[in-house]
C-alpha cells in the first residue's frame, strides 16, 4: 500500500500576514486548539511558524518570531503532539527544540543563517532532531526575479544535494535529514510542475522528500485561471488533495498541507486503490512477448566526480521491452510495436541528454522513454557503467529496474 510511508504535516501560522491564514489565530489558546484538532484530523506533525516567508513578506526578527511561536510549541509538545518549528534562524530552532519540538522545517536549507548547521547537528545529538532543507534562492519576491533557471529540476537537486552534505559536515547524521525542494520559493508555476513531474530525481539523492504546495499560487491557477489571486484560498484544497494522492503513489514521505482532513481522506482513497504494481495481474498474459534491445553502447557524461563528467564515458544500455505482439503479427504492422530503431535513436537522445550522478537515475530516465511506444506494457532497463572509477578489478558494475504503465 503506498500511502503508508506518506505522513501528513499540519500547518500553523501564528502570524498577522501569512499568505492563507494569517491573523486566523489571534492567542494561544486558538493555535492550540487548532494544532490538537490537526492531530485528529490525521496530522503526523505539527508544523508551527511565527514568521511568514511568503512572497514580498518582510521579516520580523528572532525575538518576535519567539514570542509568537515558542508557547504554541511548547504547549502542543505538552499535549503530545509532534510539533516542527518552520524557522530560518538557528536560535529560534535551538529555543523551539529545547521547548519540544522535534522538527526544524527551515525553508532556506541553512542558506540564511551560517550558525543553522551546527545548530541542528548539536541539536540532533542531544534530542534526535530531524532537519527539512528546503530550497530557496532568498527572501522569496513577487516578481520571481531569481527564477531564471537553465535546467530548474537538475539545479534544485544540486543545490539540495550541497546543502545536505554542508549539514552532515556539520555533524548532522543523514539519517535526520529530509528535503523539500521549495515549490514556489523562486519557482514559478511551469518549474513547480516540473520539479514533481520529475521528483524521482530528488528522491534519488537517498533522503526522504516533504513536499509543500498547499494552497500556493500554482493550485490557484488551476482554480482561478493565470492569476491565482481571486477567491478563497481554501478553494484550493482540493487540488492540494489531489498532490497529497499524487504524492503518495510517489512514495513522497511528508506531505505540508493545511487542510488536514481532506488530505488524510486523499491518503485514505490511495490505500484503499492499493499499490499498481500489485493491481496488474493481467500484466502477465499482456507482456508475453519480448523486444530486447541490448549492448547498446553511448557516450555521456554522467557521474558523481567532476572528471566524469568533463571527460565522459561510455554506458551500455540493455532494454527489455514487454508487449503483446498480435496485433502487429496479425497485420504485418510496424505502428503495432515497438520500433527498435527508434527506440535506440530516442535512447540515445535521453543518455546524452543534461548529466546527472546516478546511473539509476539514468535508468529510470531511458525507462521512461521506452514507455512513450504505445505498444509497450512494461520495460526492464539495465544501464551498465563499465567504465566506472573503481580501484580494485572489476567486470562490469550496472543497475536494472522496471518500470510500467
Amino acid at each position: 500500500m503506498l500511502s503508508v510511508g506518506t505522513k501528513l504535516m499540519g500547518v500553523i501560522n501564528v502570524t498577522p500576514d501569512s499568505f492563507s491564514d494569517g491573523a486566523q489565530l489571534q492567542n494561544l489558546e486558538q493555535a492550540v486548539a487548532r494544532g490538537l484538532a490537526l492531530k485528529k484530523a490525521g496530522a503526523s506533525v505539527v508544523d508551527v511558524g511565527g514568521e511568514s516567508t511568503r512572497p514580498g513578506a518582510e521579516l520580523v526578527g528572532a525575538l518576535e518570531e519567539q514570542q509568537r511561536a515558542i508557547p504554541v510549541v511548547e504547549a502542543l509538545a505538552s499535549a503530545g503532539v509532534t510539533v516542527s518549528i518552520d524557522t530560518i534562524r538557528a536560535d529560534t530552532a535551538r529555543v523551539a527544540v529545547l521547548a519540544g519540538a522535534s522538527f526544524v522545517n527551515d525553508v532556506s536549507g541553512g542558506t540564511y543563517d551560517a550558525q543553522m548547521y551546527e545548530t541542528v547537528a548539536e541539536l540532533s545529538r542531544e534530542h534526535g532532531t530531524k532537519y527539512i532543507i528546503g530550497h530557496w534562492r532568498g527572501v522569496p519576491d513577487l516578481s520571481h526575479s531569481r527564477s531564471d533557471y537553465k535546467n530548474v529540476v537538475a539545479e534544485v537537486c544540486d543545490a539540495l544535494k550541497k546543502q545536505a552534505q554542508a549539514a552532515i559536515l556539520a555533524g548532522l547524521p543523514a539519517n535526520k535529514i529530509i528535503l523539500d525542494p521549495g515549490l514556489g520559493f523562486d519557482k514559478n508555476a511551469e518549474q513547480s510542475w516540473q520539479i514533481l513531474r520529475e521528483i524521482e530525481r530528488l528522491k534519488a539523492l537517498g533522503f526522504p522528500v516533504c513536499v509543500g504546495v498547499s494552497r500556493k499560487r500554482m493550485l490557484g491557477e488551476i482554480v482561478f485561471g493565470t492569476t491565482g489571486s481571486a477567491g478563497e484560498f481554501s478553494d484550493r484544497d482540493l487540488p492540494t488533495s489531489t498532490v497529497t494522492a499524487l504524492a503518495a503513489r510517489e512514495g513522497i514521505e511528508l506531505v505540508r498541507v493545511h487542510d488536514v482532513l481532506g488530505s488524510a481522506q486523499a491518503l485514505e482513497v490511495v490505500r484503499l486503490w492499493g499499490d499498481p504494481a500489485k493491481a496488474k495481474p493481467q500484466l502477465e498474459t499482456q507482456r508475453a512477448d519480448v523486444i530486447k534491445l541490448t549492448g547498446l553502447e553511448v557516450f555521456a557524461h554522467h557521474g558523481v566526480f567532476d572528471f566524469e563528467r568533463k571527460n565522459g564515458q561510455r554506458f551500455l544500455i540493455d532494454i527489455e521491452v514487454f508487449t503483446d505482439l498480435a496485433p502487429a503479427i496479425s497485420g504485418d504492422a510496424l505502428a503495432e510495436t515497438v520500433h527498435y530503431g527508434e527506440l535506440a535513436e530516442k535512447v540515445v537522445q535521453a543518455v546524452e541528454r543534461d548529466p546527472v550522478d546516478l546511473i539509476e537515475t539514468l535508468a529510470d530516465r531511458v525507462a521512461q522513454v521506452a514507455l512513450t511506444f504505445k505498444a509497450t506494457n512494461e520495460v526492464r532497463v539495465t544501464v551498465h557503467k563499465p567504465d566506472a572509477p573503481i580501484a580494485a578489478k572489476f567486470d562490469d558494475v550496472s543497475v536494472s529496474i522496471t518500470r510500467s504503465l
